[in-house]
């Protein structure tokens, strides 16, 4: 199949190029720091993107100190550990289960759809989705900001919630991943891993 022509996208080629063709997670970092500005620019672009009924339940704790870096390693699996103690800035991406509360606020044309979510599975799985929306949301927010991000998956989520939200009985939080953010140190690794093609995804009915 011949590649798509671009000018049906109102992006330009160098955004499109930042936000996709171009970034790549990334293994090293270089040692310049993140700033609470640049992560506070990429939240104030990516809160704009939807949620079903604007639920917004994303929850993002930056670990700066050495001593929340330290306990955030020891709940790392294998190589993880390594790269949040390497990265510049780690992030720790929570989805709040009880998002429904500040609902009243944020739709507030019905504020009475808080009570859709009173059933907490039904609010947990609700609000799992649309934090996993915030989370890709933020990835390219991330790169919007000329820096990578990697997402993790080995490690302690449990203990990670335990160690950063509170006892169970005092919080309100599961948490998705954590993710290092940095600038790229040096060229990828290895070379981009293949797509799928669009007829192997898309398909007309």
């Amino acid at each position: 199949m011949s590649a798509p022509a671009t000018h049906h996208l109102l992006l330009d080629r160098a955004a499109q190029d930042l936000l996709f063709r171009a970034a790549r997670s990334s293994s090293a970092f270089t040692a310049d720091p993140i700033t609470d500005e640049q992560i506070e620019a990429v939240y104030d672009l990516i809160k704009y993107a939807p949620t079903s009924m604007n639920q917004q339940p994303l929850r993002i704790v930056l670990v700066r100190t050495v001593a929340a870096r330290t306990r955030l390693i020891r709940h790392m699996l294998g190589t993880n550990a390594a790269k949040v103690a390497e990265a510049p800035l780690v992030a720790i991406l929570a989805v709040d289960l009880n998002f429904h509360q500040k609902l009243p606020r944020l739709y507030p044309h019905r504020p009475e759809v808080a009570e859709l979510f009173a059933d907490p599975v039904v609010r947990e799985e609700s609000g799992r989705f649309n934090a996993t929306l915030q989370l890709a949301y933020f990835i390219l927010g991330v790169r919007a900001a000329g820096l990578a991000v990697r997402p993790l998956a080995g490690f302690d989520a449990k203990a990670v919630d335990r160690d950063f939200f509170g006892p169970p009985q005092q919080r309100s939080t599961a948490v998705l991943t954590v993710v290092t953010l940095g600038r790229p140190a040096g060229p990828p690794r290895f070379d981009r891993l293949p797509r799928l093609e669009f007829d192997e995804v898309v398909t007309t009915v």
